[in-house]
């Protein structure tokens, strides 16, 4: 593709691993330069090592979304080392299945933190610089949990509404300012190496339902439900990401685009 992001920024946030790092590897093949934001240090480092020796132009800020200060350190460190940011991929996830009346109050915390405050205080500080611009693309990264609920994701999937639900807000009010905010929204999406999983990824080996990646048996019962009959790999959600953070999306804004195999419709 070619998708005029030549010269164009871009800010990743979870873009370490999984769909992030997916996205990551596709903004810099159309040759914007990426900034990774991520708390799964050591597996940034080792994405940006290998895009770098592939000529790219990506650097890593440590951060945790969740945390307001953090963001705001993210932020000035993006403007200082690329003076603007025309692309904010707000992609961080993080949670752990559970049925709601047995998980504990600090996993519920930790969802929030992350899926909801993290767009939150993200597009906070990030959105100034857009609007004095008069440019910006907004992309979150939702999930079909927040458009029909999903068994032991209640507090994920309210979490993936409220992005919905915001990004449709932003979007009204930040057209003015020629900033567009969109929602991709994968279902079941698993990498293609368990070692591309990350700490952020909702599938990360350390989760009670990491043994999806060993259960056939399980993975096929599931898969069962998507029309396609496959899961979701990162690569599926990259084109309809780059597309949104183009200027060929200019008149699109405030829509919810599933990228499921048909799960929500």
């Amino acid at each position: 593709m070619n998708l005029g992001l030549q010269g164009k920024t871009a800010v990743v946030t979870g873009g370490a691993s999984s769909i992030g790092k997916a996205i990551v590897e596709g903004l810099c093949a159309e040759g914007a330069a990426v900034v990774i934001a991520d708390f799964d240090d050591e597996q940034a480092e080792r994405v940006v090592a290998q895009l770098r020796t592939a000529g790219h132009t990506v650097s890593f800020i440590s951060t945790d979304v969740g945390d307001r200060a953090q963001v705001e350190r993210l932020v000035e460190q993006t403007l200082t080392e690329h003076d603007h940011i025309d692309i904010l991929i707000n992609g961080a996830g993080w949670t752990v299945n559970g049925l709601f009346l047995d998980k504990p109050v600090e996993d519920w915390e930790r969802e929030v933190a992350v899926n909801l405050w993290g767009p939150i205080n993200c597009t906070r500080a990030f959105a100034p610089s857009m609007a004095r611009r008069s440019y910006g693309k907004i992309i979150n990264i939702g999930s079909d949990a927040g458009r029909v609920g999903e068994y032991q994701e209640a507090v994920y999937g309210a979490c993936k509404g409220g992005v919905i639900a915001l990004s449709k807000a932003l979007a009204r009010e930040l057209g003015r300012y020629e900033v567009t905010v969109n929602v991709v929204c994968p279902g079941l999406t698993l990498p293609e190496k368990p070692e591309d999983a990350g700490s952020m990824s909702l599938w990360h080996a350390d989760s009670p339902q990491s043994h999806i990646f060993r259960d056939e048996e399980t993975l096929a019962k599931v898969v069962r439900r998507y029309p396609l009959r496959r899961h979701g790999v990162p690569a599926d959600i990259v084109p309809l990401v780059l597309l949104l953070a183009s200027d060929q999306s200019s008149y699109i804004t405030g829509q919810v685009i599933s990228v499921s195999g048909g799960y929500a419709m």
